[in-house]
């Protein structure tokens, strides 16, 4: 493969078919149809970014299955290594909360890409990417997605950002730290919020004892997410506090903190320091948060600088 050819980005998980509502799951009539699931937010957010980006997964053979990879093509997704069936599309249900308390309902069990495994990862071009995209979430989809996200973790050299994005729905606090633990030491950055994943996953609500926790698992560097209060961004001897970047509308929470991740991981893979993607995935996330459902609101790299310049 000539490096042309070679994404800068390579996310691993589920693309998913969203329903999501503008009001709460116990009322809600009406039903907008897109895409989302947080490694398909991620890589859309990653790809506006600016990056080359290719998502590794797997879709059914339905009718879903065919708009969705339409979907991540019109975005600027690579679609090559978007592999179709055994299984079902994945799919949720999602009832929006500008307060960010949402209600989600998953229609993913047995679906095609909770079927990944690590003859999957060998098959895409992990190892030539600038940066790899992983997610606790794909880790608990099966057995063999936990097997994959570790198995790219390796194949990436150091090359890994890691957010745990721990669900208690999907998986359990212990095999989250599993994963965490062996996904750390080759993590070039580890992206755990406060206090979801750190009180589940690390026993503390404190950004700054997470941030060592994380560094002590062998993670290069961190970057604790702490909503209104921003960012904590630690590595080696150097503790930093990112402030956050407002938002100029607020619809809709879904998909932010993916937005997040895809958008640092872009900026990552195109040179730029911790500090600077950190700053330009903050801002990405606030303007997410103008959208409704995880794709509502995409940044542009144009967005992201305006923003971050206007902060």
């Amino acid at each position: 493969m000539n490096r042309g050819d070679v994404p800068d980005v390579v996310i691993v998980g589920e693309p998913l078919v969203e329903f999501s509502a503008a009001d709460p799951l116990t009322h809600a009539e009406t039903f907008r149809l897109s895409f989302s699931g947080d490694a398909l937010n991620a890589a859309i957010a990653a790809s506006a970014a600016g990056a080359h980006v290719a998502l590794v997964t797997r879709t059914g053979e339905d009718e879903f299955g065919d708009r969705l990879v339409d979907f991540a093509a019109r975005h600027g997704i690579d679609t090559r290594w978007m592999w179709r069936g055994p299984g079902h599309t994945g799919a949720y249900v999602v009832g929006a909360d500008p307060l960010g308390t949402r209600a989600f309902a998953y229609l993913r069990s047995g679906s095609a890409a909770s079927r990944l495994g690590p003859a999957d990862v060998d098959r895409a071009p992990v190892a030539e990417a600038r940066a790899v995209l992983l997610s606790g979430i794909t880790a608990a989809l099966s057995d063999s997605c936990a097997a994959a996200v570790v198995h790219a973790a390796e194949k990436a050299g150091g090359k890994v950002v890691y957010d745990p994005n721990f669900r208690s729905r999907l998986t359990t606090p212990a095999a989250a730290r599993e994963i965490l633990a062996k996904v750390a030491p080759r993590a070039a950055l580890v992206l755990p919020s406060c206090p979801t994943d750190t009180s589940a996953l690390l026993d503390t609500t404190d950004p700054e004892e997470a941030a060592e926790a994380c560094l002590d698992l062998g993670a290069a560097a961190v970057a604790v997410t702490c909503g209104a209060d921003g960012v904590l961004l630690a590595s080696g001897r150097e503790r930093r506090h990112l402030p956050a970047i407002p938002a100029t509308e607020i619809v809709d929470a879904t998909g932010a903190g993916d937005a997040f991740g895809g958008a640092l991981t872009a900026r990552l893979a195109r040179g730029a320091s911790i500090v600077d993607a950190v700053r330009g995935g903050a801002a990405a996330a606030s303007i997410c948060l103008g959208g409704q459902g995880g794709t509502g609101r995409i940044a542009t790299a144009a967005d992201i600088e305006r923003l971050l310049a206007e902060s």
